[in-house]
C-alpha cells in the first residue's frame, strides 16, 4: 500500500483480506470507463484465468469515499521466440475517472507495475494501447496487431458442395485444438504459448467478455479435425472479423472463406476482415481473390532489461550465426543504446557472455541505436535499415552490417490472445 496526495491510496487486490471484493470493485470501475464487456472481462481474468494473481491488479482508491478512481493490471503471458520461452506481462485495462486525471496516477501505478514485472521475471511487457501515450513509459511499436486485410463477399467464389464442415468447438475438442495450434505456431518466429488451462479458459470463461469468440472446428469428410478458425463477437470495424486460424490446405482455406462469407451475409455485415498474419494460407488465398491489405496497428513493447533478454535469446542468436558465413564468430559485439552499451561476447559461434557495460563513448561503437528502436530490431519487426529511414541516429558501420543482419533479421510474428 502506498499513500498518495489528496487522500488517495495506491494498492493491489492482495493488500487486503477481501481480495474478491477488490476484484469486484475494480471490475465495476472498469465498467464505468470501458463498458460492460470489460467489466466482465476484469472479473473473469482475476477470478478464473490460470495465469493471474491478485497482486497483478493495481488500483488507486479515494480513502474518504472508498471509490476506485484509477486502475491498470498485469496480465501474465508466455511468448515463444523460436524455441525460447519468454515470460511477458501485458499492461492491460488502463483507466482513470475524469475528475482524477492529470494527477500522475497512471505514472505511479506504472512504477508498481514495473516492480511486478521484475518480481515475475518478465523479459517483455506489451500493451494494446492508444497511440503515442505509452512511449513515456518506455514502450515502442514492435509486433503486428490488428491486421486489416479486407475483402467483400462477392470476391469469394461460391462452391456448390464442400467436403469440409464447421462446428462450434467444445471442451472435448481441447486436445485437437492444442494439436492444431502447436502445429501452426512454428510458422511464426514469435508466438503465444497456450496450455490446456488457457484453452479451457477461452472456451468457457471468456464468454460475455470483450474477447469472446466463436471457435470453429473444421472437419474433413471423415469427421477429423483438420483446422480451426475464430470469429470474435466484439472487435474494431463493421466487417465480420476472423482473428485466428490454424494451418490450412488451399482447399480448406477456400472452404473457410466460403463459410465466413455465408456468416457475413447472414449477419448482414458489409465485408470480411482477416486480422491474421499475412503469411498464413487463409490470408494468402484472400489476397489472391482480390483482398486488400490496409496495413496493421502494432503491439507496443517494453524491454525491462536488454541484456537479460539477449541472454535468454542466446540459443536463437547462436543458431543464426551457425547458419551464416560467420559460423565460428569470435568477437566482442558492442551494441550502443547511447546511454548504455550491451556486450555480446561470442567464442567460436557461442554466446559466452551478455552484460550491460554502462556508458561507453558511443561514437566509437559500430552499432548504435536509440534504446526504444532496439526493441523492434531484436524482435524482428524492422531491419536496422528500415529503422534508419525514420531515425537517423540508428547507425551500423559497414564492417558490422553482416553481423547485425545475421543476428537480427526481419521475421514473421503474430500474437494470438490468451484471454
Amino acid at each position: 500500500m502506498l499513500t498518495l496526495e489528496n487522500g488517495l491510496i495506491l494498492r493491489t487486490a492482495k493488500d487486503e483480506a477481501a481480495n474478491a471484493d477488490d476484484v469486484e470493485r475494480v471490475a465495476v470501475f472498469n465498467g464505468k470507463i470501458h463498458g460492460e464487456l470489460v467489466e466482465t472481462m476484469t472479473r473473469q481474468l482475476f477470478l478464473h484465468h490460470p495465469n493471474t494473481s491478485f497482486d497483478d491488479l493495481i488500483f488507486v482508491e479515494d480513502e474518504q469515499s472508498g471509490e476506485v478512481v484509477s486502475s491498470l493490471c498485469l496480465i501474465p503471458w508466455t511468448w515463444r521466440y523460436e524455441d525460447v520461452e519468454l515470460p511477458a506481462g501485458e499492461m492491460g485495462i488502463v483507466g482513470t475517472l475524469e475528475g482524477y486525471r492529470n494527477r500522475g496516477l497512471i505514472r505511479k501505478q506504472v512504477e508498481v507495475f514495473k516492480q511486478r514485472l521484475r518480481e515475475r521475471g518478465c523479459l517483455l511487457s506489451q500493451i494494446q494501447g492508444i497511440p503515442y501515450y505509452y512511449r513515456q513509459f518506455g514502450y515502442e511499436y514492435a509486433l503486428p496487431l490488428e491486421q486489416w486485410l479486407t475483402l467483400q463477399a462477392r470476391q469469394i467464389p461460391d462452391q456448390p458442395e464442400s467436403t469440409f464442415t464447421f462446428r462450434q468447438a467444445t471442451l472435448d475438442d481441447v486436445p485437437t485444438l492444442m494439436r492444431l495450434y502447436n502445429q501452426a505456431a512454428p510458422d511464426l518466429a514469435i508466438h503465444t504459448v497456450r496450455d490446456e488451462a488457457i484453452w479451457q479458459y477461452l472456451l468457457t470463461d471468456a464468454k460475455g467478455t470483450e474477447t469472446e469468440r466463436e471457435i470453429l472446428l473444421i472437419e474433413d469428410a471423415d469427421g477429423q479435425g483438420i483446422g480451426y478458425t475464430c470469429v470474435p463477437l466484439h472487435h474494431f470495424g463493421e466487417e465480420l472479423n476472423v482473428n485466428e486460424v490454424s494451418r490450412l490446405s488451399y482447399d480448406a482455406a477456400l472452404a473457410t472463406l466460403q463459410h465466413v462469407k455465408q456468416l457475413s451475409v447472414e449477419r448482414e455485415k458489409p465485408g470480411i476482415r482477416l486480422n491474421l498474419p499475412l503469411g498464413c494460407t487463409l490470408a494468402q488465398v484472400a489476397l489472391s481473390l482480390g483482398g486488400r491489405d490496409d496495413g496493421a496497428y502494432a503491439w507496443q513493447i517494453h524491454v525491462p532489461d536488454v541484456a537479460a533478454l539477449l541472454r535468454a535469446l542466446a540459443p536463437v542468436l547462436e543458431r543464426r550465426v551457425a547458419a551464416s558465413p560467420l559460423t565460428v564468430l569470435t568477437q566482442d559485439v558492442h551494441i550502443s543504446l547511447y546511454r548504455e552499451t550491451v556486450l555480446l561476447r561470442f567464442a567460436a559461434g557461442k554466446v559466452t557472455e551478455v552484460a550491460n557495460v554502462g556508458f561507453t563513448t558511443w561514437y566509437e561503437e559500430p552499432i548504435r541505436l536509440p534504446p526504444l528502436q532496439f526493441v523492434p530490431l531484436v524482435l524482428g519487426y524492422h531491419t536496422w535499415q528500415e529503422l534508419k529511414t525514420a531515425f537517423p541516429d540508428v547507425d551500423v558501420a559497414p564492417q558490422a552490417r553482416l553481423l547485425v543482419d545475421t543476428l537480427f533479421p526481419k521475421t514473421a510474428s503474430f500474437i494470438y490472445t490468451i484471454y
